[in-house]
């Protein structure tokens, strides 16, 4: 990596990546700092058997456990988005009324195609990526920390200091969230421009 706009436009998309999870710029930095040291003092690990960008990130990802599992971070998440998490009637209405009374979809979601064509294709995950950005602060981060970096419910708990049942719900309005947007500006829209 002997590019500079190489090396700037990778360090740009981790940190992107890793703002999502650490919020605060210094961390944020650091983690992307120490992953693209790795990469320049050992290119000989980059077997070349994914895209650098893969690569990069799923060093990114350990680094980001990391600091999380250190409890390093300096951000306060209490009193933040606390609204983002309750669960409300009007959340079970909106979900309840997704089904009919045997229990089946009162609209059955439409065919997503073949998973395995869909993962291939790199715009899926840049409209993926647009979709979670999206996502109110708390409940993309409790996401991503669940479903991108393999953390355990407990972990996230403890992390962000809410309660199981909060971070179920929040995991369930941040998947049903990206099923809309994936609908609408994925596989509903032959242009992939969300909207």
């Amino acid at each position: 990596m002997t590019d500079p706009k190489q090396y700037e436009a990778l360090r740009l998309q981790l940190v992107k990546f890793a703002r999502i999870q650490l919020r605060q710029d210094a961390s944020v930095e650091d983690v992307v700092q120490e992953t693209l040291v790795a990469l320049l003092e050992h290119p000989e690990r980059f077997a070349g058997q994914s895209s650098l960008k893969t690569y990069a990130i799923g060093i990114l990802k350990h680094k980001i456990v990391d600091v999380l599992r250190r409890g390093k971070r300096e951000v306060a998440l209490h009193g933040q988005d606390d609204a983002e998490g309750d669960s409300t009637s009007a959340d079970m209405a909106e979900f309840d009324a997704m089904f009919d009374e045997t229990g089946h979809f009162r609209e059955a979601p439409r065919s997503w195609g073949d998973p395995n064509a869909t993962y291939e294709q790199k715009q899926f995950f840049e409209i993926l990526e647009l979709c979670i950005e999206r996502l109110p602060a708390k409940v993309a981060q409790i996401f991503m920390m669940r479903e991108w970096l393999g953390l355990e419910t407990e972990e996230i708990c403890k992390e962000l200091g809410v309660t199981s049942t909060n971070a179920w719900v929040m995991l369930y309005r941040a998947r049903m969230r990206l099923r809309e947007c994936l609908q609408l500006n994925w596989f509903g829209n032959a242009t992939g421009v969300v909207a």
